[in-house]
Order: C-alpha cells, then structure tokens, then sequence
C-alpha cells in the first residue's frame, strides 16, 4: 500500500496531541468523519458501541416527510437542480465546484448523461417545522425508463423539468404520462429562464396545452445560477402529499434499488411503507423466504450515513449481510420475522427490446467475467442475461437491454469498472415465429431461426415488434420527418400541434429499424431540434429472412443476421465489403458470400497471395510458363480444399464497430 507520509496538524483535523504519520486512507477517513460531524443535520445523534456515529431520525413523523423525483428529457438539467438543492439545505457545500454531485458513476461523467437514479436525504425547515425530504435524480433518457418507473415507486410527487429554451420534448411527455400513471403530484418547473433563447411564456403555454396544467402555476428557475431555486422545496412540501402508512403497523419495505459492495455484500434501498427497523432485526425476504439480521441501516446522505432506525415513509438503505447477488429482486417486500405481512405489488419486469451477445476475448476469462457481470446486473435489473455458445466464439451471454444506449452504456461499465475485455456483437430484436400447429416461438439469436425447410412446411408466419413512436419537432421539419418515418417502414397514425410552431407525430416503426441509426437521422434532418420517444408496440406480421455470411462456403454464425426481406441486398452487399477489408489474404482465394433462404445475394473475393513461378524463366516457349502456373493453380486448388479461413476477433470487432456508426 502507498503510503503518504506528510504530519496531520490538530488544527487541521482536530486530532489532539503530537503530529502523526498517517497513511491515505486513514487520513480520509478521518477528514470524511470531521465533515459529518459538521453536517446540520437538525437530528440527535448517539454512539451505538460500535464507535460508528449514528444519526437518530426517529422525530420525523410520515406527516414532516415528503419523498419526490426529478423527471425531464434528457440534458434539460435534472442534475444541476439537484445540485442546488443540496446546496440550500447544507447537504453539500457551496463551493462552485459541484457539478452532477448525483452522477456517480464514471461513464455518466465521460458522456454527461444521468443513467443510474440516485437518492439523496436533506433536512430543510419551513415555517418553524423541520422536514425529512428524500429527493431521487432519474435518468433523461428512454433507454432507462425503467429507472424512472422504479424510482416513482418510493415517491408521493414528483417534479417534472422542462428547458425554458426547448420546450417540451419527447421524453418529457412520456415521463408526465408515467408520473400521472402512478397518481403522483406533478409539480412543473421551467428551467433556464434566463438564457438569450429561453421562452419561459410559450414553454409554459406548451405545458398547459399538453399536460392541462395552469401556466401561472408553473415554477421559473435557473439551475445554473441558483434563480428561483428558494421556492422550490417549499413548493415540495406544500403541493406533495405525505406518505401513507403507520408506525403501529408491522414492518413492510418494497426494495427498489441495489448495489454490490465487496466488503459488505449486497446493499438495499428500500421505501419504508409501515412500521420501522433498526440494527440487530430479522427480516424476511418474501421472494425467497431468506431470513437476514438486519447489519445497519441508513439514509443517503448523499454517501451512505448510518441511522439509529428507518420508519414509515422514510428511504434509506439496508445493509443485511446478503452476500449473493441472486438473493437480491428489486421488488422484493421484506418484512420482520414471525410478522407476516401481504405482499406490495412490486414492479413489472423490464421488457428487453434489444439482444446482443458478450463474449470474453481470452476463454481463461470466461469464468471472471461471468461473476462480473452477476454483479453489474445487481445495479442494472432491466438486463436479461441467457447464456449461449457460439461456433466462432465460444462461449459467452445473450443479455438483453433496452434499448441501444442502454447496451453501450453496460458495455463501458463492464470495461470501466470491472477491467473486463470483452467483445459485443450487433445488436438483434427479439422475433416470433407462428408453427401452423398453433404455437409461437421466440427467436433472440440467429441461431434459433427456422431453416428454408422448415419455412416452407410449418411455418404460418413471422412477427416482428413494433413501438409506439413519439417525435416532436419545429413545423419547418415536417416533411423530413415524415419521409425519415415512412423510409424506415412506419405508419404515421396522427400529428398536431402543440403550439404554433411545434408538431408532435405519432407513429409505429419497427423494432429493428430504430436500433440501427434512427435517431442519428432524426437529429441531422431536424439540425438537432428533434426528439424521440417510444414504448412497446407489440408484434406485428412481417416477411423475415436470415441472412448468412459464408466463408468458402463456410458458415459464420456470429455474424449472421434476421431482417425484413428488403433490406437483405443492401445489407448482405455491405457485410461483404466490410469483410473484404479485415480479412487478411492467405495462400488462396476467399469467397465471402452473403445469402438468404439458400439464394446468395453478394459476393466479394480475397484474392490469394502468390508467389511468382515464372521469375526464373528468362526465355524459351510459353509451354513453360504454362506449366508452371497450372501447377501452382493444382496445387492452390488442393490447399482450399484443406485449408480454413479463420476469423480473427479483430475483424469482427472492426465489422460490429462500422455497423454501429
């Protein structure tokens, strides 16, 4: 360990007596001790034996609680507001320095992107009464909707943030209508009023058409400078109605979030739906039936503050000496032993809406990264992981997200975070396929889908899933729009007007036509001003194929591929080109083909390499040479009769990383 060897004064932090050598950790360790105890945290406090400083927030009833979340499109600053209000309420400091205080992960500061919700407890008074307000920062984007619908689970409102100088967008809408869904107050906030651009009057007019709020009820902030944000909490505890629930009843919890630590196993975050818990009480899980003894208990401070107890209403974290992460279902109601309670509704599972397969680039690592990413999945519950083998890969994962984002952002994590390296194919959407015997089959690889002859004789047909589509946009971008929807085999159902220069159309597309480059589209023909949201659509009849890529004759099954019959020849003719360019030539020719329902579609040749046998023959008849390069022919014939094309992996990671640009 290094050690960093300078004196600690007493001044400094507070240590009596002589100057010490501390080591890193053991001097931030007692730095991070010195800041909690200068938090105002309005609370008693004690010392429970364990020299561990707890804070006592037992004089919170349910009615000084207020629990609420922060919903907004992506980048219209869900981040920044909660920075604020952690400064306001003294959870943090104002040093001008706190930016994202919320986004703890590494790759939400590398893409500037909330990807994982984030609870954070503050202590505020308003008129002479101390309050308990638990704020949770959710995601923007579509592709961690799932984040937002579990996080409304722990709250009673919610505040929904629109950009003063964008309007609404997209994902705006589709987070009011899952807040109104689940009966929460809404309470709206414009932000960024004073930017040149902002246009708070026609944004509030916006709300007002579209969510049928008044527009004089409707908050004027700026995140960034701190306007306005003083009547935020008191609009908070005002409007957002207390949570429901008894002291006097048994103890029952719904677990919400979890996160893996290695030195105490699993962590729960938990709402507190009746009676309380504490330190030393048997819990029982009724997923599994497992009981724990309760190790600590706290609240998110923003970093984990142990509490002497956590009561009705509250949201804290549960520390119970899980050690597996399958113990762990978001979801989950706990309840104390020998105190059976009914069981809270949980959450729908996530439904996965694209498929990509993992693999670990060294086989010796398959075992590591496995374990990884159990861990990984603990944090992140709306991937499905089904393990698989493939031919040219070995073996590896099926895992199931989101949406594409969704995949890139786990796929970071895992190298970031877990030093996994690792190989991730294109993304598929789950198919279905109807047997003309009634039954329905889903396809999630390649692989699983029927041959020509099965096609043929027992298939009745084929399905593909649809989303719902919401794009909103300027008036002047209508037509682009419209075309971009109708080229990517979509059904315009309606368009309207939300305000005299905003449109708003709905529309169904197909699945796999968004998870190419949709929206990288819809951003260059509305010059960035569009917006994108959708929701499953179910599954609709479609005319799919497999498309395969041979080498020499030779299947490859990682990079085979269903799609709509349309889009074989354009795409089987652009798998051939890539390939062409990463496959290294050998001492003989390589046919790569592209084919579908046994008709190939493409071709392109590697030429071999040859030596050149005629170099010797300075004169004399062409018999000679002749006979030279038909025996060098003879023999290149026999060498690709034997030899086999190997696929390197850097080929197919060059492949995979041109069909996602």
């Amino acid at each position: 360990m290094l050690r960093t060897r300078f004196p600690v004064t007493a001044n400094r932090l507070r240590i009596s007596g002589r100057h010490s050598y501390f080591n890193a950790q053991q001097v931030f360790r007692v730095f991070q001790q010195q800041q909690l105890s200068q938090r105002q945290y309005a609370t008693r406090t004690n010392n429970n034996g364990g020299g561990r400083q707890e804070t006592d927030i037992s004089t919170y009833p349910p009615e000084r609680i207020r629990n609420f979340s922060i919903i907004a499109h992506i980048d219209h600053g869900k981040s920044t507001l909660a920075d604020r209000l952690l400064e306001l309420t003294g959870v943090i400091s104002k040093t001008g320095k706190n930016k994202q205080v919320l986004d703890k992960l590494k790759v939400e500061r590398e893409r500037g992107i909330t990807v994982k919700a984030q609870s954070a407890s503050m202590f505020y008074e308003h008129k002479g009464q101390k309050y308990l307000i638990n704020l949770i920062d959710t995601p923007g984007h579509v592709d961690f909707s799932y984040e937002v619908s579990r996080s409304l689970a722990a709250c009673q409102g919610t505040i929904l943030l629109v950009d003063a100088a964008q309007g609404i967008q997209a994902q705006t809408v589709a987070n009011f209508y899952l807040a109104f869904g689940e009966g929460l107050e809404v309470i709206p906030i414009l932000n960024k009023v004073d930017l040149p651009t902002a246009e708070p009057e026609r944004t509030a007019k916006q709300i007002e058409s579209a969510f049928e709020i008044e527009a004089n009820s409707v908050l004027h902030v700026s995140a960034k400078s701190g306007l306005g944000i003083d009547h935020v909490l008191p609009s908070v505890i005002e409007k957002i109605p207390p949570p429901n629930g008894s002291i006097d009843q048994p103890f029952k919890a719904l677990l919400f979030d979890t996160w893996y630590d290695k030195y105490v196993g699993v962590i729960s975050l938990m709402a507190i739906k009746d009676g309380s818990v504490k330190k030393g009480d048997r819990i029982v899980s009724m997923y599994s039936n497992t009981k724990y003894e309760v190790a600590e208990v706290g609240i998110m401070h923003p970093e984990p503050t142990a509490t002497t107890s956590l009561q009705v209403g509250q949201v804290g974290y549960i520390t119970c000496n899980m050690r597996s992460v399958s113990e762990a279902h978001v979801g989950d109601t706990f309840y104390k032993e020998k105190e059976p309670v009914e069981a809270l509704p949980g959450f729908v599972p996530a439904k996965s809406m694209v498929f990509s397969g993992v693999f670990p680039i060294d086989a010796d690592e398959f075992d590591r990264l496995d374990e990884s990413i159990q861990k990984l999945t603990l944090n992140d519950s709306s991937v499905s992981v089904h393990k698989e083998t493939s031919a040219a890969l070995g073996q590896g994962w099926r895992l199931g997200f989101l949406g594409t984002l969704h995949m890139d952002v786990f796929r970071q994590r895992l190298e970031e975070e877990y030093n996994a390296n690792i190989l991730i194919t294109a993304p598929t959407v789950p198919y279905q396929i109807k047997y003309r015997d009634g039954t329905t089959t889903f396809i999630r690889t390649p692989a699983d889908f029927p041959g020509v002859g099965t096609m043929q004789d027992s298939v009745e047909c084929t399905m593909e899933p649809y989303v719902s589509a919401t794009l909103i946009f300027p008036e002047q971008y209508l037509g682009p729009m419209l075309d971009l929807c109708t080229t990517h085999r979509g059904e315009i159902q309606n368009h309207t007007f939300i305000d005299e220069s905003r449109v708003m159309v709905k529309c169904r597309l197909p699945m796999a036509d968004i998870v190419t480059d949709f929206f990288d589209k819809l951003k260059s023909r509305s010059q960035g001003f569009g917006s994108f949201d959708y929701e499953d659509g179910g599954y609709d009849t479609s005319d799919l194929v497999k498309m395969e890529v041979l080498l020499n004759g030779e299947p490859v099954d990682a990079l085979a591929a269903v799609m709509h019959r349309s889009n074989v020849v354009n795409t089987g003719r652009e798998m051939a080109r890539r390939l062409k360019e990463v496959i290294r030539r050998q001492l003989f020719d390589i046919n790569i083909q592209t084919a579908a329902n046994g008709k190939v579609v493409a071709r392109e040749t590697v030429k071999q390499l040859r030596k050149n046998v005629t170099a010797r023959c300075y004169g004399g008849d062409v018999t000679r040479k002749m006979k030279l390069l038909n025996k060098q022919k003879e023999g290149k014939k026999r060498m690709k009769k034997f030899g086999k094309v190997e696929l390197p992996q850097e080929a197919f990671l060059t492949v995979m990383a041109k069909g996602s640009d």
